[in-house]
C-alpha cells in the first residue's frame, strides 16, 4: 500500500542528509540562517469551501482572507521579504500542487491557515500542527476531514501514490516526510499558539502532530493553523470579523518575527 517501505527508507535517507546539512532547515548564507521567502496557504477555496459555520460563513473564504491580511503584516515588517501564496482568490488548488508551489519558491516556511469544525457545537480554541505521527484519535479525524479534499481531485490515487484518506496506517506512514524539519516546525508552531494565548486571551490546544497532506511533500518547515472552530457561533463571529482576521493574522505574524529573530541570530 502507498510504496510504503520504499517511501520510509528514502525519507529518512533524505532527512538524515537534510539534517546534517543544515540542522534549522535552512540554506546558510555568510554562516547564518536566512529566511527569505515565506509560502501562505489558505485552506480550501474553489469548489471545495471547506466546513461552514452556522451563519454560513465559509472557511474557504475566511482562511484566504486572514491569509492575505498575514502577507500584508508580513510584507509590511520584513520588506524583504519575498511572500508567494498558494492562492489569492477563492479558487481549487489541490493539495500536492500546494506544496508543489512552496517547493519551486524555495519556501524557507509553510504557513497553512483553517479553520476547525466539530459536531459539538461549544467547542473552541486554536491548535496548530506539524507533520507527524498522531497521538489522538482526535488529531487523525482532523487530518482525515482536512485531507479529504482529494476526493474531489482528478485521479488522486495515482498523486498520492494510492493514499486512502480514511485509512489510519496511509496517515501515519506518510508522516515520516517532515521528520527532517521538525524541530523547526514545532518551535514555529509554539510561538504561534503562545501568540494566540497571551496576546489574544484564546484558549489553545497546543502544538499537535498529524498526518496532513498539504505539509507532507513540502521541503521546509510547515505548520497548519487551526484558527478557530467555525461550527462555533461566538468563533464564527469572531473569524468572519474584519477585527478576528486581523488579529489571527497578526499573532502568526508576530510569531514568525520572533522565530525568525531567533533562527537568524
Amino acid at each position: 500500500m502507498f510504496n510504503q517501505i520504499k517511501s520510509i527508507s528514502l525519507i529518512f535517507a533524505l532527512g538524515f542528509l537534510l539534517t546534517a546539512w543544515s540542522p534549522s532547515g535552512f540554506q546558510k548564507t555568510d554562516g547564518k540562517n536566512r529566511i527569505k521567502v515565506v509560502c501562505l496557504d489558505a485552506g480550501h477555496g474553489g469548489k471545495d469551501p471547506g466546513c461552514m459555520g452556522p451563519k454560513g460563513s465559509h472557511e474557504g473564504i475566511v482562511t484566504l482572507k486572514i491569509i492575505l491580511e498575514l502577507g500584508r503584516k508580513l510584507k509590511a515588517a520584513h520588506p524583504d521579504l519575498k511572500i508567494i501564496y498558494t492562492r489569492d482568490t477563492d479558487t481549487f488548488i489541490e493539495l500536492n500542487e500546494r506544496a508543489a508551489i512552496a517547493n519551486r519558491n524555495k519556501a524557507d516556511l509553510f504557513i497553512s491557515v483553517h479553520c476547525n469544525a466539530a459536531l459539538n457545537k461549544n467547542a473552541y480554541g486554536t491548535e496548530t500542527y506539524t507533520m507527524g505521527l498522531h497521538k489522538t484519535d482526535g488529531n487523525l479525524n482532523v487530518a482525515k476531514r482536512e485531507n479529504s479534499v482529494i476526493l474531489q481531485e482528478k485521479d488522486y490515487q495515482k498523486t498520492y501514490d494510492g493514499f486512502d484518506p480514511n485509512s489510519p496506517l496511509a496517515h501515519i506512514m506518510m508522516a515520516n516526510y517532515q521528520s527532517a524539519f521538525m524541530a523547526s516546525s514545532v518551535k514555529f508552531a509554539s510561538k504561534v499558539e503562545e501568540q494566540f494565548t497571551k496576546t489574544y486571551k484564546r484558549k489553545s490546544f497546543g502544538v499537535k502532530q498529524a498526518g496532513f497532506l498539504v505539509i507532507w511533500r513540502t521541503a521546509m518547515p510547515s505548520v497548519l493553523v487551526e484558527t478557530g472552530f467555525l461550527t462555533n457561533p461566538d468563533e464564527e463571529n469572531y473569524l468572519a470579523s474584519e477585527n478576528g482576521q486581523s488579529e489571527v493574522a497578526t499573532a502568526i505574524a508576530t510569531a514568525f518575527k520572533s522565530y525568525k529573530d531567533e533562527i537568524e541570530k
